[in-house]
């Protein structure tokens, strides 16, 4: 702990002390107030600052304790910042402590801004109120997976996807975000695995890649096949089943061929018209996606192997337009049909960034920052989007915000952040702080992009040094 953070916190010990004695006199509104005063200080106490007052909440209510009036609920579900977001929502927590909405949004704001052994606690407790619901929330589930996801929490994520996905097993789109985050739960299984070095670990995981490859290509000879019969037989069965319909569309997709592929999307396309059920359609476009990506891998393939075939180098930019425009109009889809999915939004903002249309893009963005698990990204693509269209100051903001939110310093993603904040200084004609940023990125990283010739090419300018 810095000495800011001791600091910090023994400031906020002082509130939490006065909060513990004032609520030994039954006066409990001050001692919340006292408190979140406590907790402005330190967000993330929570042995000293959360546990008790969640604890003070109870015996409150106990005693007869009024919950919040309208206007207190008006002025304080709102907050320009997580941490406002979090201690505003706990005041009305605190005053009414069975109202499971009050918790999450607690939650979603200690995640958003980085309170992580608060958002667990927080995450633990809502899971178990939610569990125990007559009727579970689909909705709160999928809350739980993205903050347990933002605060590094892959395996929790996992099972509260889990938890959803019994809900709606159908949703093909939670399906994918299930295998995402296992995959990040083995990054970080390896990543954090404290029994064997870091060199060790790279080996455990080639050895596990190796490993898994050659699984893909038995499957791919012996069980691919025999899983689109099996689904043929299944949809036979019970031919209006929503999940026999999407897993043979599966298996006819894993077959990776234009006729079985074609067939796949043609089932879903068909059900979405008898159905008027978006999710088939949603689901016809992410595998039309799937196919243009691979019939573009064997296009390069192709064009690597025979550099001189003229026809093979001008079909891979039909196939690049192709899949632009479909991605464009699959994510514009999923944003009408489902105006509150966050990262539908967000992939329909990097479609329209990629379009050039960045007045479109940036609203877009400005929702999606509000999932945890995007919120730098989306504030680094508002940026660009800001770049692009030679509004320079208000990228510079931008930049420099994320870069001041995101607490790792030295990964790609804060390589990214600062690398755009120096282009956009360097446009902008401040070659003195571009100059400051690109070599700190070359202290770290020195290959990274064209860095070392954007200084070198700044270094030979005049004032710069």
């Amino acid at each position: 702990m810095s000495e800011t953070e001791e600091q910090m916190l023994a400031k906020a010990r002082v509130f939490f002390e006065r909060a513990r004695k004032v609520a030994e006199t039954d006066n409990f509104d001050y001692a919340i107030d006292m408190y979140l005063e406590g907790l402005r200080c330190a967000p993330d106490a929570l042995q000293e600052g959360h546990i008790p007052l969640c604890e003070l909440g109870l015996r409150r209510q106990r005693k007869g304790g009024k919950k919040p009036s309208m206007v207190e609920r008006v002025k304080r579900l709102r907050g320009k910042t997580p941490l406002e977001q979090m201690l505003n929502a706990e005041y009305l927590f605190a005053k009414d402590p069975e109202h499971l909405p009050y918790a999450e949004a607690m939650l979603k704001a200690a995640a958003s801004g980085g309170y992580k052994k608060t958002a667990v606690w927080l995450g633990n407790l809502v899971f178990q109120t939610n569990n125990a619901a007559e009727k579970p929330s689909f909705q709160t589930y999928l809350l739980l997976k993205d903050c347990y996801a933002a605060v590094g929490e892959f395996d929790k994520a996992l099972v509260a996807c889990q938890c959803a996905l019994k809900i709606k097993p159908e949703d093909a789109e939670l399906a994918d975000e299930f295998k995402e985050l296992s995959a990040e739960l083995t990054v970080a299984r390896g990543k954090y695995d404290l029994e064997g070095d870091f060199r060790q670990s790279i080996k455990d995981r080639d050895a596990q890649e190796k490993l898994q490859a050659q699984q893909s290509v038995v499957k791919t000879k012996d069980y691919r096949l025999s899983a689109v019969e099996e689904a043929r037989k299944a949809i036979a069965s019970e031919p209006n089943l929503p999940q026999n319909i999407l897993n043979l569309a599966e298996a006819l997709s894993d077959l990776q061929n234009d006729e079985a592929e074609n067939e796949a999307i043609e089932l879903l396309e068909d059900t979405y018209e008898t159905k008027s059920d978006f999710s088939f359609k949603q689901h016809a476009g992410r595998l039309r996606i799937k196919q243009l990506k691979r019939m573009m891998k064997e296009a390069r393939t192709v064009v690597e192997n025979n550099p001189e075939d003229e026809q093979a180098k001008s079909h891979f930019p039909e196939l690049s337009a192709r899949l632009n425009s479909t991605e464009l109009e699959h994510y514009r889809l999923c944003v009408e049909n489902y105006p509150t999915d966050l990262r539908a939004k967000y992939e329909y903002g990097i479609c329209l960034l990629r379009a050039e249309r960045y007045d479109e893009a940036i609203p877009l963005f400005q929702e999606a920052q509000k999932d945890p698990r995007r919120k730098i990204s989306s504030m680094d693509k508002i940026g660009l989007s800001f770049f692009m269209k030679g509004w320079f100051a208000d990228a510079i903001d931008v930049f420099t915000r994320a870069i001041d939110s995101y607490e790792i310093k030295d990964d790609g993603i804060a390589k990214e952040l600062r690398y755009n904040l120096a282009r956009t200084y360097e446009a902008k004609g401040d070659g003195e702080k571009a100059l400051e940023l690109y070599r700190k990125i070359a202290q770290l990283d020195f290959a990274y992009k064209d860095v070392h010739q954007r200084i070198d090419r700044l270094r030979s300018t005049p004032n710069a040094s």
